[in-house]
This record gives structure tokens, sequence and C-alpha cells, in this order.
């Protein structure tokens, strides 16, 4: 989703491609102010506090959030003997994260040999999403990763006729469903609860979340597992499209007008649950 995750302009699996005469380098580091103030908490206390990160974008990764070492709290930063190599950034260190009566291993990361290019990163540190408590924008808590300021929603409502079926059994028949268009993603459509036949829904354990849409619950349909969602209470720049339903058109068939869907290149999400867990050798593969 937007600049480097799914199908943006600098991942791996970009639909679009810059018009310039010689190829770019497969792998294109970005690095920007966010210009927001971020806040970290840990163990019930504010860890980190700035109005000065920087926002890497990494070709297949959600966006992460470096600090300055100057706004994380003292004595919350414990070396450990832990390093590892990032391909683009070189040797990097890791710290225990303590605060609060808490501890929580390998839970910071920071690159000491920066090539000179990247000296954007230069004494700034970065938080693994899930081992912290919580991440905040002002004293708004961000959930699932570093919003990308890339990323965008459109909804436009449409009178086009959106046709689900599994099997003989038609599970939702509309001709006003929602359009949902998203950063990095194709079209998704979204169909009034009036318009579903709710008794074909069978709910699904596990949610996921969106740090842009909010909480998505899903539902099974006959053996065709996890093949409709719904934002339940989505979030106030989408309510729209809360309550209303949207279907995988590679688990149930979906006609729009007549024509079959089909889920595309590069289109999967990737479930982390309510936080992302960003491991090791996600970040440093």
């Amino acid at each position: 989703m937007g600049l480097s995750w799914q199908q943006g302009p600098l991942a791996p699996g970009a639909i679009g491609r810059f018009l310039v005469p010689d190829p770019l380098p497969e792998r294109l580091l970005f690095a920007e102010p966010l210009r927001r103030r971020m806040r970290v908490r840990f163990g019930g206390a504010w860890v980190a506090d700035s109005e000065d990160v920087v926002l890497l974008h990494e070709p297949g990764r959600y966006p992460v959030a470096y600090f300055p070492l100057g706004d994380i709290t003292d004595g919350v930063l414990q070396p450990s003997t832990h390093t590892t190599r990032h391909a683009d950034l070189g040797a990097t260190t890791w710290y225990t994260v303590e605060a609060g009566g808490q501890s929580k291993p390998r839970a910071a990361w920071q690159h000491t040999e920066l090539p000179a290019h990247a000296r954007d990163l230069q004494d700034r540190v970065a938080f693994a999403w899930r081992a912290m408590d919580a991440f905040y924008e002002e004293d708004e808590r961000i959930v699932g990763h570093a919003a990308d300021s890339y990323h965008r929603i459109d909804i436009r409502r449409t009178s086009r006729h959106l046709l689900v079926r599994h099997g003989d059994r038609v599970v939702a028949d509309t001709s006003h469903p929602l359009a949902l268009y998203e950063s990095g993603f194709a079209p998704r459509w979204y169909v009034p609860r009036a318009d579903v036949d709710e008794s074909a829904l069978t709910p699904a354990a596990g949610q996921t979340f969106c740090p842009y849409k909010g909480l998505a619950s899903y539902y099974d349909i006959g053996d065709a597992h996890g093949a409709a969602w719904s934002y339940l209470d989505a979030w106030p720049g989408v309510t729209r499209i809360s309550g209303m339903v949207s279907f995988e058109p590679d688990k149930v068939e979906v006609h729009l007008d007549g024509s079959p869907l089909r889920l595309e290149p590069g289109q999967s999400v990737v479930a982390h649950g309510v936080d992302r867990d960003l491991t090791t050798d996600e970040v440093f593969s």
C-alpha cells in the first residue's frame, strides 16, 4: 500500500514504470521527514516523543519510523550483543527496550555503519512495532504500522450490477455497491447488507487491522474460508463502508456487469492481526 508496498511505484510488484531511458536499480529506498509528532509507549511509559521522525520506505515493506536518539527517554535502550546486516544500510545494532519494569529484547535497532548516501538515518533508532505497547500520532493511536502519507482511499457510488455466487447459491445481488479505490490495490466492491443473503455468511475466527479503515471481521461462505469481510465500525474517513460486505473473487464467483472478476497479481494481503509483527527476518532480509 502506498509508495513501496503492494503495487506502489517503489514496490517489487509495481504496475507502472518510470519513463526514463535507463533501468532503475532493483531496490530504491526512500527516506523523508514524517512532519508529524509521533510517540511510542512501552511498559506504561512514553519511551519516545519526537517531531523529527524520518520515515523509511523500503521495497515490499510497510514504512518504518526512525527516531532521533535525543528524543528517546534516557535508559530505555539497553545495548545487546545481537547484530545483523541490512542489505542496503549496513551493520545494524539491536537493543533491549526497558521501561516501567518491563523488558523486551531485540525491540529496537540502529544502523551503525550507514553509507554516505543514507545519512538521513544517522543517529536514529526504530522500534519494532508489535514489541511496543502502542504508537501515537499526537494523541491518536496508530495501529497496524506507520501510516504511509502516499496512501489514499477514494469511495465512489456506482449503479453497476454486482452479483456474488457460491456454487448454485446467490450470496449477494446489488445495483448500488460502493467502489473503494485504495493505493496499490485493484478496486474493491462493498455491498449493502440488505443486498446480501446473510444466512450464507458464517463468522470466521480472527480479525485484521488496517490503519486506514479499522478492524476487519471475516466470513466463511460454505467451504470458502475467509471469502468475505466487513468493517463493522469503519474509521471516520471511510464510514461509508461500515457494515457493508466485500467478497474475494478468488474464493467465490464475483461478477461485475456480467463479467467475472479475478484477483489481480499482487493484490493478496498478508494478515498480521490487530498489530503487525515486524520480525528480524522481515526487516533485514
